[in-house]
């Protein structure tokens, strides 16, 4: 088991269907969709965990269902990994991965990374973008994340990291 069970998306490429690890369970979604909908019908996962690849995209664009799992973005190099990998990488170097990214102030979570992403496609010059006729200014674009349920998850992440003893 981790030192902290995190939440993490993982993919069975070959029955085509999300496994959420969440805080050290796996659980099986019936579709191929992140929403809470599909969180609200989810069963244990009972198959070969071998097969579970860990998902390049953590962040989850449902703001009901990203208010209970708090995905991380983590390192490249982690992304794709299995199960098993992932475990090992989490109880050698997760703890530490996660602290340093919040004593330089950067947010671990993949919601905000996600944000960030949205951000920055709003605030490109409108020539930039694919559609010339598309506006693309914050106005304009629906905002599918809840800021506030994201700073106050980070702040008991932060809280939980500094306080922990190496």
């Amino acid at each position: 088991m981790p030192l902290r069970p995190i939440d993490a998306v993982f993919v069975h490429p070959k029955q085509r269907l999300y496994v959420v690890y969440y805080r050290g369970e796996l659980w099986q979604l019936p579709r191929m969709k992140i929403d809470d909908k599909s969180w609200q019908n989810r069963r244990p996962y009972t198959d070969d965990s071998s097969s579970l690849y860990l998902s390049i995209h953590q962040a989850i664009s449902d703001p009901v269902l990203a208010q209970k799992l708090r995905t991380l973005d983590l390192p490249v190099a982690v992304r794709g990994s299995t199960l098993s990998r992932f475990e090992a990488w989490w109880e050698a170097h997760g703890f530490k991965w996660l602290k340093d990214k919040l004593m330089i102030g950067q947010s671990p979570l993949a919601a905000h990374q996600a944000t960030a992403y949205t951000k920055a496609i709003d605030s490109q010059p409108a020539s930039l973008s694919n559609n010339p006729t598309e506006n693309k200014t914050p106005a304009s674009m629906p905002s599918f994340v809840n800021t506030d349920v994201f700073a106050e998850m980070l702040t008991e992440l932060t809280n939980e990291v500094l306080e922990q003893k190496l």
